[in-house]
């Protein structure tokens, strides 16, 4: 029998940097691998994607700035960082970006569960998200994850928060 360690934010904060991503869900800490070039292929094209069209229209429609590899801190034991984020229009931060993006982007990988990114998004829903996207390459769709509903899009994605956004899943996955 394994036992895991839970821990603060204070003490994440304190542990040393190290190859990959680490992040901190109710306390347990995740180490992730670094990613493979395919998988930061498309965390770029949608961050490119969506960069112009929240610069120019974000600001009416409640949206701040589009951020990569970008950690939120969600409570006293939760830091997630979403491969692509969304801030709310003038998300509170101090040192750090605090509850969670309008809308995070989680691009599926080897090292990621289920289980685990089950809780990923009902964290990022359950501290103020409005939508969570989690991408899957290998299949080229997109689950797209809202309060009380969960739609899923393998032409064209649309989004609730950002309207009018119609990004073509073949210009991700190419």
């Amino acid at each position: 029998m394994s036992t895991t360690t839970l821990l603060t934010f204070e003490e994440f904060e304190k542990l040393p940097s190290e190859p990959g991503k680490m992040e901190l869900l109710d306390g347990e800490l995740i180490r992730l691998p670094p990613a493979f070039i395919k998988h930061m292929k498309i965390i770029h094209r949608l961050f490119a994607l969506l960069t112009p069209i929240v610069d120019r229209a974000g600001s009416a429609v409640g949206l701040g700035h589009v951020y990569m590899e970008t950690g939120y801190k969600m409570g006293p034991r939760n830091w997630l960082q979403p491969d692509v984020s969304v801030t709310h229009l003038n998300q509170p931060e101090s040192d750090y970006i605090e509850g969670a993006p309008a809308l995070a982007i989680e691009v599926i990988s080897e090292s990621n569960t289920s289980a685990r990114m089950e809780r990923k998004v009902r964290m990022y829903l359950g501290n103020g998200g409005i939508e969570v996207w989690v991408v899957y390459p290998q299949e080229q769709y997109v689950r797209v994850h809202r309060q009380g509903n969960t739609e899923e899009f393998r032409e064209v994605l649309r989004s609730e928060i950002i309207p009018g956004l119609q990004i073509h899943l073949k210009e991700v996955f190419a």
